[in-house]
């Protein structure tokens, strides 16, 4: 045995090692929170089945659950990365939470990107469920999986974006009302089980514009019609993912 075997080494793991470790601690703190998994798991899988057998709401010719899959899958998105992600990172932050990570040998960024991932993590899982699920219904998917793929990539990030945003921003009292009042708003008014062309014309313009809109239209495009590639959805989405993480990186307050 050599004088040096046990001599310390002090210093920070590797960034990716550290990184890693943050998301796995991210992704269980989110799967064991009940008002989390509420939204995330729950009310999706709930909407996507209650709809699909009940015919509440006209979604236009063929079957129901081939119209309803696609927006309860970016409603899913939007439950994950907006409003769970909102809520849990404003009550870190009222308890010092971020601001004692802050400090730690992960920079920040590498906090950001620990929380995005573990959103992906779960949205894995979310995906995964309702994908079963509608199956089970008797859904009949058609298009591109990569298009699918890549739609739900840019509206995670311009979710996450907005969600971290709305976290930074305002207090936790604020930010579990207004991101719950959103997500109410937007499951709504954001075509996931109400068609866009239901709306008056001038209301169709501009909840076109929102992200959960062009999440779910664009999933609609590529799902249930078989387009190729939506590029208006997802330039959509991509301006608000720069626009979100753009002013959550600016304005995003650690205590």
């Amino acid at each position: 045995m050599s004088a040096g075997t046990y001599t310390p080494r002090p210093g920070a793991a590797p960034l990716p090692r550290m990184i890693a470790a943050q998301t796995v601690l991210e992704t269980r703190m989110l799967l064991r929170n009940g008002e989390q998994l509420l939204l995330t798991v729950v009310i999706p899988t709930l909407l996507l089945v209650l709809f699909s057998a009940v015919d509440i709401v006209d979604t236009g010719a063929g079957e129901t659950v081939d119209f309803l899959t696609p927006g309860v899958l970016a409603l899913a998105v939007m439950s994950t990365a907006f409003t769970g992600q909102a809520i849990a990172t404003g009550f870190e932050r009222r308890y010092g939470v971020l601001k004692r990570l802050g400090a730690s040998p992960l920079p920040r960024w590498g906090l950001m990107a620990a929380k995005t991932l573990s959103v992906l993590v779960t949205e894995v899982l979310q995906v995964v469920l309702l994908t079963v699920i509608a199956f089970a219904l008797g859904w009949s998917p058609e298009g591109n999986p990569f298009s699918v793929l890549l739609l739900l990539v840019l509206g995670t990030v311009a979710f996450s974006g907005l969600g971290l945003l709305m976290a930074g921003t305002l207090k936790a009292e604020a930010t579990l009302a207004a991101a719950n009042l959103v997500f109410l708003l937007l499951l709504v008014g954001g075509g996931v089980v109400v068609p866009l062309d239901r709306f008056p014309d001038a209301a169709q313009s501009v909840l076109g514009l929102l992200p959960i809109s062009a999440l779910s239209d664009g999933l609609r495009d590529v799902l249930q019609h078989g387009a190729a590639m939506p590029w208006g959805d997802a330039a959509v989405l991509a301006v608000w993912s720069v626009l979100g993480l753009g002013a959550a990186a600016r304005f995003f307050r650690w205590e």
